[in-house]
């Protein structure tokens, strides 16, 4: 990252197309709630074609009938989830114009948590991301084309007290897409990571009493999650903040990375005053 991520809302001289997403091909996994739901919604408002993928199939086919759009319940994350989703996608849109890798898992713990919390959160929220590229990629390179959305939060940037396995896959989620976009740029893909910070979904409320203390004083609705991220994507910014200030704090953590720690560890300490922790 440079300053220039956060200063210039258009890094390519691109300007905010209001019909960029008009007749597109979106599939936005874990759509059935959430951010995810509010994708969909604003995916489709803007003209696209939306295939909701959620585990719960049920919540799926709710989002996907508010949208006018597709229902595709599976598995977003293994090798065989992915390549199935992907194969049912273009069979229902023709073409996958975008990709919203948005499923997440936020489990609880520190180094001690247990492997079953890493090794999902792993796969889930990394994992999943590179899989999805690897069969979306060869078609997007040869159309010159295509669009990968990868929520990421703000613990991917910055971190999240009180759980080990979802801060440091998040900052593997950051990690790949930053990769995809340095390598295939100049060939037409346009990737962009979404960094809220709290947000009032389930994954917010799983977080306990941390999350309750850290995040939810600002946390924000998820349809203006879902606004920030297209208004950024037209105007092809690669980090979408929907929380402005997370730009302060990571100018803070770049340029003065042991006050940043020390100002951390102090928040550690008095959530673990307050038995929080």
């Amino acid at each position: 990252m440079t300053p220039g991520d956060f200063d210039d809302p258009t890094p390519d001289g691109g300007t905010s197309d209001s019909r960029a997403f008009d007749g597109r091909g979106v599939v936005v996994t874990g759509g059935g709630r959430g951010i995810g739901a509010a994708l969909a919604r604003a995916f489709a408002a803007a003209g696209a074609r939306v295939a909701v993928n959620d585990l719960d199939a049920g919540a799926a086919h709710a989002v996907a009938k508010e949208c006018a759009g597709t229902a595709l319940p599976g598995d977003a994350a293994s090798a065989e989830g992915i390549a199935d989703l992907v194969g049912r996608a273009r069979a229902e849109l023709g073409e996958i114009d975008v990709w919203c890798a948005n499923a997440g898992v936020a489990p609880v713990g520190g180094a001690d948590a247990p492997a079953a919390a890493w090794t999902s959160a792993w796969e889930v929220n990394v994992m999943a991301h590179v899989r999805a590229a690897e069969l979306l990629l060869p078609r997007w390179l040869e159309r010159g084309e295509g669009r990968f959305l990868a929520t990421v939060s703000a613990a991917g940037l910055l971190t999240m007290l009180g759980s080990a396995p979802y801060s440091v896959t998040k900052h593997g989620a950051l990690a790949f897409a930053e990769w995809l976009s340095a390598t295939y740029r100049h060939r037409g893909l346009r990737v962009h990571a979404l960094c809220p910070q709290g947000v009032r979904t389930d994954l917010l409320a799983s977080t306990g009493a941390v999350g309750e203390a850290l995040l939810a004083p600002t946390a924000l609705d998820p349809a203006d999650v879902a606004e920030a991220a297209l208004d950024g994507m037209r105007a092809e910014r690669f980090l979408l903040l929907p929380h402005p200030e997370v730009a302060d704090y990571c100018r803070a953590r770049a340029t003065a990375p042991d006050r940043w720690l020390t100002g951390m560890n102090r928040l550690q300490q008095g959530l673990e005053r307050s038995e929080l922790l």
